[in-house]
């Protein structure tokens, strides 16, 4: 992974994982993470396709995880004043909006995770970033259920469908998602 997608990627699991926890005990939890961690790194390396893109990454930080967090609810308790919870919350500044909706899109469609591990190949980081990605595009019953909430088309709906449409356009023979109504 490049060094400048890792504080991303990281960032991303951590909140894919914070708002859509692992069921079951400590085998359950690192197989969501490894599950979140790639979908993380391949919707990182085709938000951000070029040595440059990932350069300016580093250099300029994303949004945080603001709007994601009022959609959710998740780090609610973030930013109430208190200087621990500021320090251990100084992660979220560090997640890329798109990313983690990207990477949602990829765990609940193993079809549009497959293109899009497939598309890895067009970019500077090319295919081998991830590997198999096995976990990813094609997961056991095991992996299903240890990220079944992450992996729920309709509980990451909210935060899938706000980048799907952008994720969708950028794969080759794929047609474009509309991003689904959201509750009024």
């Amino acid at each position: 992974m490049h060094s400048e997608f890792s504080a991303v990627v990281a960032a991303a699991t951590r909140w894919l994982l914070t708002a859509y926890p692992a069921t079951g005990g400590a085998l359950s939890r690192a197989l969501a993470e490894a599950q979140a961690r790639q979908a993380a790194t391949v919707a990182a390396a085709l938000r951000h396709p070029t040595a440059v893109d990932a350069a300016l990454l580093g250099l300029l930080a994303p949004g945080g995880a603001d709007r994601l967090d009022r959609i959710t609810g998740a780090g609610a308790g973030a930013g109430s004043g208190a200087a621990d919870e500021d320090a251990e919350a100084s992660w979220r500044t560090w997640v890329d909006e798109a990313v983690v909706s990207w990477a949602a899109c990829l765990l609940s469609d193993a079809d549009l995770a497959a293109s899009a591990v497939a598309a890895l190949a067009a970019t500077d980081h090319g295919s081998a970033l991830v590997g198999d990605a096995l976990r990813l595009t094609d997961p056991s019953a095991l992996d299903r259920s240890a990220a079944a909430l992450l992996r729920h088309p309709d509980l990451v709906g909210p935060i899938a469908g706000l980048h799907r449409a952008a994720l969708t356009a950028l794969l080759p023979g794929r047609p474009v998602s509309p991003a689904p109504q959201e509750a009024v």
